[in-house]
This record gives C-alpha cells, sequence and structure tokens, in this order.
C-alpha cells in the first residue's frame, strides 16, 4: 500500500528583527499518486489521490458518476498487478468487477482525461447530464439538526484529522448524524475524493440512500460536492468555504440543505432552511 506521507529535507526561510535567516529541516508531506480504475479490463478513470481507502474512493467515484447505487452492483474490488521499477507493487491500478448489465454504460461514460485531486467533473462533457442523474422528486426531509450542532461540525471534523494534523495539506469529508455524531471521516489531498471515500465507504456497508446525514467538508461548496452528496442521498452538506452559484441552483433543485462559509459562531444557510433548528 502506498504510504499517506513522505518526508523530505527542505529550507525554512524566516523574517527575524536582524533579517532573515535559513536553517534546514525535515518536513512531511501529504502523498498524491495516480490510481487507475478499469472496467472490464478497460481504463475507466485515472485520478490523482493520497493512498489509503483506494476501494471507497473506487466504489464512491461510480456513485458520483451515476454507474451505481446499490452494493449489489459493485460485484467485487482488487488490485491489479502493478509495479514500479525496483518490481514493488504499487498498487495503483484497481479493477471493478460489475454487474453485467452495467458495464457497457460505465465504458460509455468513462473520462478519457487524467482527473487531478482538484477536478471533479472535468471530463463530464454536460452537466445537463449530471442533473438527469439525480432523482426527479426530491425526498421527503429526514432529517432534523440543530444550529448548535451545525455550528459544531467543523470543529469536530477538524479535530479528527490525522493527516492534517502531520502535514497540513489534505481536504477532509466527514459524515455526521443528526445529534452530530461523525460517522465516518476520510482525508485526500482532494476535496472531491474525501467525499468519494466516504460515500464509497457507505455504499460497500449498504447503508445507501444516506438520508438521515449531514456531510461536513473543509473546503468551499461545489457543484461537484453538491452532486455528490445528493447522488448518496445526503440531506444537508456544510462546507467552510463559499459555494458557487450552480452548486445553489443544484442544491435547491435537488432538495438539499447546503450551507457555507461556516466557521466559528456563524454560517449561511442557501438552500432548504427547514431541516435545521434554532
Amino acid at each position: 500500500m502506498g504510504r499517506l506521507t513522505n518526508r523530505r529535507r527542505v529550507t525554512r526561510l524566516q523574517r527575524t528583527d536582524a533579517g532573515v535567516t535559513s536553517r534546514p529541516r525535515n518536513d512531511v508531506l501529504a502523498a498524491e499518486e495516480p490510481l487507475e480504475l478499469r472496467v472490464g479490463g478497460e481504463t475507466l478513470t485515472v485520478t490523482m489521490r493520497t493512498p489509503g481507502h483506494d476501494f471507497e474512493l473506487a466504489a464512491g467515484l461510480l456513485v458520483s458518476e451515476g454507474l451505481v447505487s446499490t452494493a449489489e452492483q459493485l460485484r467485487s474490488i482488487r488490485y491489479c498487478s502493478g509495479t514500479d521499477e525496483l518490481g514493488r507493487q504499487t498498487y495503483n491500478v484497481i479493477d471493478l468487477d460489475l454487474d453485467p448489465a452495467l458495464v457497457q454504460a460505465a465504458l460509455s461514460a468513462r473520462r478519457r482525461t487524467v482527473t487531478s485531486s482538484a477536478c471533479g467533473i472535468c471530463g463530464t462533457t454536460s452537466i445537463e447530464a449530471v442533473h438527469k442523474a439525480l432523482p426527479e422528486q426530491p425526498p421527503e426531509p429526514q432529517l432534523s439538526l440543530s444550529a448548535e450542532t451545525l455550528l459544531q461540525l467543523p470543529d469536530t471534523l477538524r479535530a479528527n484529522q490525522e493527516i492534517f494534523e502531520t502535514t497540513g495539506g489534505v481536504h477532509a469529508a466527514g459524515l455526521f448524524a443528526g445529534q452530530g455524531q461523525l460517522l465516518i471521516l476520510r482525508e485526500d489531498v482532494g476535496r472531491h475524493n474525501a467525499v468519494d471515500k466516504v460515500v464509497g465507504r457507505a455504499l460497500l456497508d449498504g447503508r445507501l440512500p444516506l438520508s438521515g446525514s449531514a456531510l461536513q467538508v473543509s473546503g468551499r461548496a461545489s457543484f461537484e460536492l453538491v452532486q455528490k452528496a445528493a447522488l448518496a442521498g445526503i440531506e444537508l452538506l456544510s462546507a467552510v468555504g463559499a459555494p458557487s452559484s450552480l452548486a445553489v441552483e443544484l442544491a435547491e433543485s435537488a432538495g438539499l440543505t447546503l450551507a457555507g462559509f461556516s466557521r466559528g459562531n456563524s454560517l449561511n444557510i442557501y438552500t432548504h432552511r427547514q431541516r435545521v433548528r434554532l
């Protein structure tokens, strides 16, 4: 398995009253490596990610692309043989065995470009295709979250970020129950990957749709993150940063409660405020 972090010798510059000083030191970096996903022996996509929870990432990507919605549709996940220049297993290629009825659809929808760790639906040619994958009628709300609990989610997320504590270089996504209990937390250099890992874990556990749950993310709320949350059945998405206009529009139509700028003692609720109690 690839390492979550790597050490590197760096030069530390620091400004003082006497001028700028320089000294060598060791730094810990969040690892980033490519992961290739294959279906039927053919490449579905290549994404950049932090190694770890790779099967969850693969499963979550399938949900995010609207290709699977139940654990039964994903029959198996395994690492393919792949070695580096020293002949060591890289664990950077995964083979997905889907329900035969889904294989052709998966290959037809595959992304033909490498997806960066900062990328969401970069390889998707039509936003309309994303809208079509969502349920026509938003589900009836099952989540009721107090405002105080919602405001505490970023702090709970941050307190449980082990890789960020070491590197300062990863995003996080956390799935929460209605009383604020942390159910799943995943970290990755890609904020989209962190969400996919959370959703993938839930899919593999047979827990989709995730009605009655909330998702807290460490970055901003983009269209892609709203899409991922809605396809997984999550009812509320809260972000530390700002939402985009398209994210708000999608959240409104999908019946998702969207919050942003959740920092300290304040936040903004952009859609479907009824799930948040004062």
